[in-house]
């Protein structure tokens, strides 16, 4: 079974997926949030500190293309072998009303015809191996029947399903049956997307889809760091590995970031996420919504490690006002 880490844009950044790499690994590939070639051919701060060799060390990284400008992938295509990358990955799964609306991401979905026009030019021209990250269409599952026809005229490296349309964002639940005659009839092989938080999740999913070999998860590493090791026979993280993940995003972001503000919303949103990991934690996680100072946001922390216990924990002391005594 091959696993991915998925491309969350904003989140799953180089000092993100280096401190998953560095602290539990698990991952056959990391994706890279999608680069949106712009109209000088240059890429973005952000997104040359992404796709930097030296920010991706012993990781297998894919970095993601958003356009629906056949020209514009090929340059930016062309750029990224020079860095040394032999694949790359067509964003055409992105729901957000701002990218749809542009007709690219998911909204390229819409329009079947000129969407098989640019696949025929970068498949023609592409001197790297491609793989396409796609979801089911803009409004009804069943406009996957046509897409898929598309998708099937041509070599992809692999087809990473999501099975949701547009529309529905990240509600609902992913639509199995549709993925199903997905996974029969593709001639390209597929990876499923969707909705695997836990290992349970993944055996679930893969006990039902037995032929499929690859998943991607992205949500669920938020919540679980260590998901992909634990799907692997693995052990799930304990505290001082958390405080260690914790610790090397805290300081990337320091080094990478200027001013108080910018940092904190960084972290801010990591503890939305991870939290609830900690039995109790409420109190700790409403302190650092509200920190406004790095030196505050510290001392948090250093009291949520100290005195919460892991949510899973059965025996942990639960924020205990004091540590157990040692007899």
């Amino acid at each position: 079974m091959k696993l991915y880490l998925a491309p969350l844009e904003g989140i799953t950044g180089w000092i993100f997926r280096g401190a998953v790499h560095a602290c539990f690994g698990g991952f056959d590939k990391y994706f890279v949030p999608f680069i949106k070639p712009n109209q000088m051919g240059h890429f973005s701060a952000r997104e040359k500190k992404d796709i930097l060799p030296e920010h991706n060390r012993g990781m297998y990284t894919v970095p993601q293309i958003l356009t629906n400008k056949a020209e514009d992938f090929l340059r930016t295509a062309k750029k990224l072998e020079e860095y040394g990358y032999s694949e790359i990955n067509l964003n055409l799964g992105c729901p957000s009303k701002t990218v749809v609306t542009k007709a690219r991401g998911s909204g390229f979905l819409a329009y079947p015809e000129a969407l098989e026009r640019f696949l025929d030019e970068i498949f023609e021209k592409c001197p790297i191996r491609i793989s396409v990250k796609t979801r089911l269409g803009m409004e009804q599952p069943e406009e996957f029947v046509r897409i898929l026809e598309i998708y099937n005229r041509f070599p992809m490296e692999e087809l990473i399903i999501h099975p949701r349309v547009q529309k529905d964002f990240y509600k609902n639940t992913p639509n199995l049956e549709i993925f199903g005659c997905a996974l029969a009839e593709s001639r390209n092989p597929v990876c499923y997307n969707g909705d695997i938080f836990t290992p349970a999740d993944f055996a679930r999913f893969t006990e039902e889809y037995r032929s499929v070999e690859r998943v991607m998860t992205g949500r669920g590493v938020l919540r679980d760091p260590a998901l992909a090791r634990e799907i692997r026979g693995g052990r799930a993280a304990d505290r001082n590995e958390l405080r260690r993940f914790h610790d090397l995003l805290y300081a990337g972001y320091c080094e990478e970031m200027s001013g108080d503000r910018t940092i904190l919303f960084k972290m801010k949103e990591f503890w939305s996420y991870m939290a609830p990991a900690f039995a109790d934690s409420k109190k700790y996680a409403k302190k650092i919504k509200k920190a406004e100072k790095c030196a505050v946001y510290e001392q948090i922390v250093e009291e949520l490690f100290e005195k919460c216990g892991l949510s899973r924990e059965e025996s942990a002391p639960v924020c205990a006002a004091q540590p157990p005594q040692i007899p």
